[in-house]
C-alpha cells in the first residue's frame, strides 16, 4: 500500500550543518508503473511555463527550483518566499508537453505533513483560550474505545496533548506499523465497508499496544495528529476544517485553503494534477481496483489533521506570519510554547520537535521547518533565523532519475540563493495575491 515517507529519528539523518538543519529523507522505492498520457513525452519536448512575480534580485531561486524539477522530470511546482512579513518572490512553474497544465502562485497543491503545524496552531488557540490543556490525558478527553477482543494499554493515560504534539504518545510506526494506512485491515477486524472513516481509524488505534512509554521516546505518529483533530472537535465543538478556517486561517486573511479530497475529478478549483509511478489497490473498494498511487490508494478525506490539507504556497507562508507574532491568533506565551524543547527527543545535533514544527536553536536565533511527502506530492517549508520563510510545493515524489527527494536535496539550493543575497527587495506583494 502507499504509504506518507517515514521520517525517522532525524538526529540519524544528514543535515545542514551550517545553518542548523537536519532533515529526514522523504525517498523511497519505487515502481516501474508507466506515468500518466501527461507524463510520457520526451523532456527534451517539454516546456517552461514560469507564472507570477520575481522580486527584484531573487531570480536566482527561480534558477533552483527549475533546475530541481528539470532533474526530477517534476511537472508542476510552486515557490513563495517571504522575508520580515513580507512576500517577496511568488511563482508557479510548469515543466511540461501538456499545454493545459499552468501553475500559478495561488495554484493549491497538497501538503500532505505540512498540516501538522496548521493543527498545531489550531490545538495552542484553544489552549491560549482556556479551553484545553496540554496536560489533559486524551482518555478524558475522547472516548476510546477498543475493537472487540481487543483492550486499551494501560498506558494511554499518560498520553496528554502536548505529548501528541511532540510525537511522544507511545505509537512507532516503525514497529508496529502506521494504523492511519490500513485501510482494508480495519474494515476487516471492525466488519464496516470501504471506505472507512476517521472514527473508525481512531477506534482501531484504540485497541493497539503502544510501542514505548508515553513521554520516553520520540516516534513520529500520524495516528497522534488524528487523535488531535478528533480532540480540536470535541473542545470547539464543531468539525476540524471549519474550526481551523474560523480561528486560524481567516484572522489572516487566508480564505483558499481547505481539506484535499482523494478522487481526480473531485479536485478542487485550481489544484494541480499529482504524478507518481506507482499504482496499487482502491481503499475505496472491496475488490481493490488497481489506481494511480495519488488517486485511491490512501483516502485524503481522513487525513485532513495529520496531512489532508490544500494550500497555495503563498497561503502558506502567509500562515506562518501566525508563528512570528504580531496577529490575533496566537500571543507570544503560545508561540514559546510551540517551540519549546520537550521532555525528551533533542537529538545529538541539538535539534526536536515541538508542537507541529522541527526546531533548532542557532546563532543569531531559531530555525525551523517541516516537510511532507503522499505518492504524488513532495513539499517544503523553512523559517531561517534571519526571518527569511519559504514553502516550496511539488506534484510528484518519485521518478526514474533515482535523484533523491529528501528536505535536504529541495532546500540546499534554496539557501545558497538567499545565503548569497547581499540586499533584499522590500515590496510586499501579498497584496497582489490576497
Amino acid at each position: 500500500m502507499s504509504q506518507e515517507f517515514r521520517r525517522r529519528d532525524f538526529g540519524k539523518l544528514m543535515g545542514l550543518a551550517g545553518l542548523g538543519l537536519a532533515v529526514p529523507a522523504l525517498a523511497g522505492g519505487c515502481s516501474t508503473q508507466s506515468r500518466p498520457a501527461a507524463r510520457t513525452g520526451a523532456a527534451a519536448a517539454r516546456t517552461w511555463r514560469v507564472s507570477g512575480t520575481a522580486g527584484a534580485g531573487l531570480d536566482g531561486f527561480d534558477t533552483a527550483v527549475k533546475k530541481l524539477m528539470q532533474d526530477r522530470n517534476i511537472p508542476c511546482g510552486a515557490l513563495a518566499v517571504m522575508r520580515g512579513g513580507r512576500l517577496l518572490h511568488a511563482r508557479g512553474y510548469t515543466w511540461s508537453d501538456d499545454t493545459s497544465l499552468n501553475v500559478q502562485p495561488t495554484s493549491l497543491f497538497r501538503l500532505a505533513s505540512l498540516s501538522k503545524p496548521i493543527t498545531a496552531t489550531a490545538v495552542m488557540t484553544l489552549v491560549q483560550a482556556g479551553r484545553l490543556s496540554l496536560s489533559a490525558p486524551v482518555t478524558d478527553l475522547l472516548t476510546l474505545t477498543p475493537p472487540p477482543g481487543r483492550s486499551l494499554d494501560p498506558r494511554l493515560g499518560k498520553v496528554t496533548v502536548r505529548r501528541l504534539l511532540q510525537h511522544l504518545g507511545g505509537w512507532d510506526r516503525d514497529i508496529s506499523g502506521d494504523p492511519t494506512y490500513k485501510d482494508r485491515a480495519i474494515a476487516e477486524l471492525l466488519g464496516v465497508p470501504l471506505p472507512i472513516t476517521r472514527e473508525h481509524m481512531v477506534r482501531y488505534g484504540a485497541g493497539l499496544a503502544l510501542d514505548h512509554d508515553p513521554g520516553t521516546t520520540y516516534a513520529y505518529s500520524n495516528y497522534g495528529y488524528l487523535l488531535l483533530g478528533q480532540i480540536i472537535e470535541k473542545v470547539s465543538g464543531m468539525g476540524y476544517a471549519e474550526y481551523v478556517q474560523r480561528h486560524v486561517l481567516a484572522p489572516v486573511g487566508i480564505t483558499r485553503m481547505r481539506p484535499g479530497r482523494t478522487m481526480r475529478a473531485d479536485r478542487a478549483p485550481g489544484e494541480v494534477p499529482y504524478f507518481s509511478q506507482r499504482t496499487g489497490p482502491s481503499v475505496f473498494d472491496a475488490a481493490g481496483t488497481t489506481v494511480p498511487a495519488p488517486y485511491g490508494t490512501f483516502n485524503v478525506e481522513n487525513r485532513t489533521a495529520m496531512g489532508g490539507w490544500l494550500a497555495s504556497a503563498v497561503d502558506y507562508v502567509r500562515f506562518t506570519t501566525i508563528l512570528d507574532g504580531g496577529t490575533s491568533v496566537l500571543n507570544a506565551s503560545s508561540i514559546a510554547s510551540i517551540f519549546a524543547k520537550p521532555e525528551t527527543g533533542l537529538n545529538s545535533g541539538g535539534s526536536y520537535y515541538g508542537f507541529g514544527w522541527q526546531v533548532r536553536d542557532v546563532t543569531g536565533g531559531r530555525n525551523t521547518w517541516h516537510d511532507g511527502a503522499y505518492d504524488g506530492t513532495s513539499t517544503i517549508v523553512t523559517r531561517r533565523y534571519d526571518g527569511v520563510t519559504w514553502a516550496l510545493l511539488f506534484d510528484q515524489r518519485d521518478d526514474p532519475s533515482g535523484l533523491p527527494y529528501t528536505y535536504t536535496d529541495f532546500s540546499a539550493p534554496l539557501h545558497t540563493v538567499a545565503n548569497g543575497l547581499k540586499t533584499w527587495p522590500t515590496k510586499d506583494l501579498f497584496g497582489d495575491y490576497f
